[in-house]
């Protein structure tokens, strides 16, 4: 049974006509966990693009009709499912979150019967691992930490050193319209071996492209030979350059490609004026990721912490093969 919510409050699904309230509840949970907003509009619409509104998501008002909290899960392979919750800071304390985490461990239940035969099915919920409350809730429903991802930045008072690229290595911009289909290839392969990595179809990814916030001149390649090496894929946030994606092809990784794509990316957003670059990471990055960051001038700012449930025992889904 589901967690009671207090009296003269109700939950319902979210639709289309919810972003902008939605979006204003989370930015004010980030107002209070970090003193600045870290999600837009496009983000937010993004993520709905990708799940099933009726079934997926859930909105919890107050008496007067006020968003007290959201949640929303999505099962791209129905094996790693995620949550991503928030609950208004005057309405804490009040159940509303565990009544929220509840409905997505019930919808979890109900997804990982689609999972492949003898898989192990889990529950992903991410959080800021200064929020001791939102930890202890999770420990307390038999979640595990699973893994831990840094928010990366640099700080670029003056203009950064240029990149020094391997030979051979050249980079440019994307061809708008010609290369997406070369691209999701690249960033797809180039993420394969990563933790928790679960392969999206091209009409999905090409959805990014479809975003405000897109712009074809920061998404960059590295070539050899008129072959695509890496991508560092990027977009601006406010007043902040971000790197969305950053990924180097096996055959390239250990030479220097992505250092090059990193700091050729600095070079063009301290061009357009902004002096701040950042980017999210697996602290545990199985490529080296972080001592690149750090090589590169960035240094951690925040802390996610990945806590798991398990839905279903079963083994651990093989990684995808090579081609």
């Amino acid at each position: 049974m589901t967690h009671p919510l207090p009296e003269g409050y109700a939950v319902r699904p979210a639709s289309p006509a919810d972003v902008d309230a939605v979006l204003e509840l989370i930015t004010a949970c980030d107002l209070l966990d970090f003193g600045e907003p870290d999600y837009t509009r496009e983000d937010l619409l993004e993520e709905w693009g990708e799940i099933e509104l009726s079934t997926d998501s859930w909105l919890v008002h107050g008496p007067s009709g006020q968003l007290a909290g959201y949640i929303k899960v999505d099962h791209r392979d129905h094996v790693r499912l995620g949550a991503d919750g928030y609950v208004h800071p005057d309405q804490r304390g009040r159940g509303i979150a565990t009544h929220l985490i509840e409905r997505t461990e019930s919808r979890a239940r109900e997804l990982a019967p689609l999972a492949p035969p003898g898989i192990r099915v889990t529950l992903g919920n991410a959080t800021n691992s200064a929020d001791e409350q939102a930890v202890a809730l999770l420990r307390a429903r038999g979640y595990t930490l699973a893994r831990r991802f840094w928010r990366m930045a640099i700080e670029m008072d003056t203009p950064p050193a240029p990149p020094e690229l391997p030979s051979g290595i050249t980079i440019r911009t994307i061809r708008p319209g010609e290369e997406y289909r070369a691209v999701y290839e690249a960033q797809q392969e180039s993420f394969r071996d990563h933790w928790g990595f679960v392969p999206r179809s091209f009409e999905s990814w090409m959805r990014r492209t479809e975003s405000a916030s897109f712009d074809p001149s920061l998404w960059f390649l590295a070539e050899e030979r008129g072959g695509i090496a890496g991508v560092a894929l990027c977009t601006t946030f406010l007043e902040q350059g971000w790197v969305q994606t950053l990924g180097v092809r096996k055959p390239w990784r250990r030479r220097g490609v992505a250092l090059g794509l990193l700091r050729h990316a600095f070079g063009e957003v301290h061009r357009r004026g902004r002096r701040s670059v950042a980017l999210g990471v697996d602290s545990e990055s199985p490529t080296g990721a972080t001592k690149l960051y750090e090589k590169a001038g960035m240094r951690v700012i925040r802390q996610f912490d990945i806590y798991h449930l398990e839905v279903r025992p079963g083994r651990e889904p093989a990684p995808e093969p090579e081609e």
